[in-house]
């Protein structure tokens, strides 16, 4: 599935948002699990829940202990992502891919420190007030300050407003 699923799953989140939805699910892969609980660490999503197609009852969200996955179920789990709002608006109101599938962006050290000031680098556009910038480094996926503090770089996934 690779960088196709997050790109689907960045759509899928910003579509989610702007319809004003509690609760919505991507396919469980690995890239997407790792995409979610950066943007749980960044304060962006409520919650991260593996369940199975149809949605967790809400005392579930929170709970630790889900459904073990099995080859049996593995094409059937999802990961249930609960949205944030505040005064009745999104949290999130944007979210673009910027590596795709046709084009892999990738970003060094001194490149991601570049964008974080607000510099463009290359196809990469410099980052606003209230933007963000998530990376997959070898380190697993991270926020762009979580990124330099690290001081690692990698693949830059998406940027979320």
């Amino acid at each position: 599935m690779g960088i196709s699923g997050v790109v689907n799953a960045c759509v899928h989140l910003q579509n989610s948002m702007r319809a004003s939805l509690g609760l919505t699910s991507i396919p469980n892969t690995k890239y997407n699990l790792r995409l979610a609980l950066a943007l749980h660490r960044a304060g962006l999503i409520a919650s991260v829940t593996r369940g199975g197609p149809r949605p967790p009852p809400p005392e579930a969200l929170l709970a630790t202990e889900t459904e073990p996955v099995t080859t049996a179920n593995v094409a059937t789990r999802r990961l249930w992502l609960g949205l944030k709002y505040w005064d009745n608006r999104p949290v999130v109101l944007s979210v673009s891919a910027v590596s795709k599938p046709s084009r892999l962006v990738t970003a060094t050290l001194p490149q991601l420190a570049k964008v974080a000031r607000g510099f463009p680098v290359g196809p990469i556009k410099g980052l606003n007030l209230g933007e963000t910038l998530f990376v997959s480094t070898d380190r697993g996926v991270l926020e762009v300050r979580e990124a330099l503090d690290r001081k690692v770089g990698g693949l830059v996934l998406c940027r979320v407003s």
